[in-house]
């Protein structure tokens, strides 16, 4: 199991140190440039370019700067936002609880009602419910993710008036109960997608194990529908669900972005799509950074959970 983790561990800080150099990378050399938004400043003169470039360190090579740049991570300090030079880990850190309640809640979400669709369709295959299921399914993963959520604030928002168009709280209130108001429909809209991927794969594995060997078996010996599938079946179907769990990360954190923004979210990815029109590029490049630490982290847990669970995997 150590020499597993160890592997694991190592791909990892492989794969961060190539998102690292790339992202930096196109960053840096993508139009405009962080003297951008210097450069709109009324009566800055090409003298006071240079003097900032300098000051900053942006007149050295390219190569130079990134590896100041990562010497820098490494001890610890993420730099400074362009905009206010406040320190890119705090700002960051302002803004992760609200990102981590949006995707922790539409996560269990997803994982509760997809898993009971996939296990429903697939114990009645064929079905008018698995009918259903399947065709709410493709529609779900047509839809695109701010549409929904548009459409969302225009029904129960405007029109029938029960839920908030937007934000975490009322200012004035933040009582657990504003929050849990506040947080239903970006849940429902990041769950919507995510719902559907995880019926699919759910009752996909679940007719997987229903055909295995051992099942039959436990039929034959004359147990009932609901024994054998609670304790032969879901417990088999759940295992590369696990696996899918960490895999749907970087989507969960792609869709977090996109509903952030809709319901002015004040998460991660709203801070994100902010600090790139201001090319903030520190506070860009330090949430690429923490974004791909958190995939990463996500995808190691999931990983070790399935050895955990299945000797096959890390004695293999």
């Amino acid at each position: 199991m150590l020499r597993y983790l160890l592997g694991r561990l190592w791909q990892s800080l492989i794969l961060l140190f190539l998102v690292s150099m790339i992202g930096f990378a196109v960053l840096n050399l993508a139009p405009g440039g962080p003297l951008s938004q210097y450069a709109l400043t009324p009566g800055m003169t090409q003298e006071a370019l240079d003097r900032i470039a300098k000051q900053m360190g942006l007149d050295r090579p390219l190569p130079i700067q990134y590896l100041d740049w990562l010497r820098h991570l490494l001890q610890g300090d993420w730099g400074r936002s362009y905009r206010d030079s406040q320190p890119v880990l705090g700002i960051i850190m302002g803004h992760l609880f609200a990102t981590l309640l949006l995707m922790g809640s539409s996560t269990v979400l997803s994982i509760a009602v997809g898993t009971w669709v996939g296990i429903k369709g697939a114990t009645k295959r064929y079905s008018v419910f698995d009918y259903t299921a399947t065709i709410g399914a493709m529609v779900a993963l047509s839809i695109p993710t701010f549409w929904f959520g548009l459409v969302a604030i225009y029904l129960f928002s405007l029109k029938l008036k029960w839920l908030p168009a937007g934000n975490m709280y009322t200012i004035g209130d933040g009582s657990v109960a504003d929050y849990a108001i506040h947080l239903i429909m970006p849940t429902v809209v990041l769950a919507f997608v995510n719902v559907a991927v995880w019926s699919r794969y759910m009752r996909t594995a679940t007719l997987d194990v229903i055909n295995q060997d051992f099942v039959r078996t436990a039929k034959a010996k004359g147990l009932s529908e609901r024994r054998v599938l609670m304790k032969h079946v879901i417990g088999n179907a759940l295992l590369p669900m696990i696996t899918l769990a960490g895999l749907q990360l970087p989507t969960i954190l792609g869709g977090a972005l996109v509903t952030e923004t809709v319901f002015t979210w004040p998460g991660m990815g709203r801070l994100f799509l902010d600090s790139l029109g201001y090319n903030d590029y520190p506070v860009v490049m330090g949430l690429l950074m923490f974004s791909a630490i958190l995939v990463l982290v996500g995808s190691l847990i999931a990983d070790l959970l399935v050895a955990f669970v299945d000797p096959r995997i890390r004695l293999g």
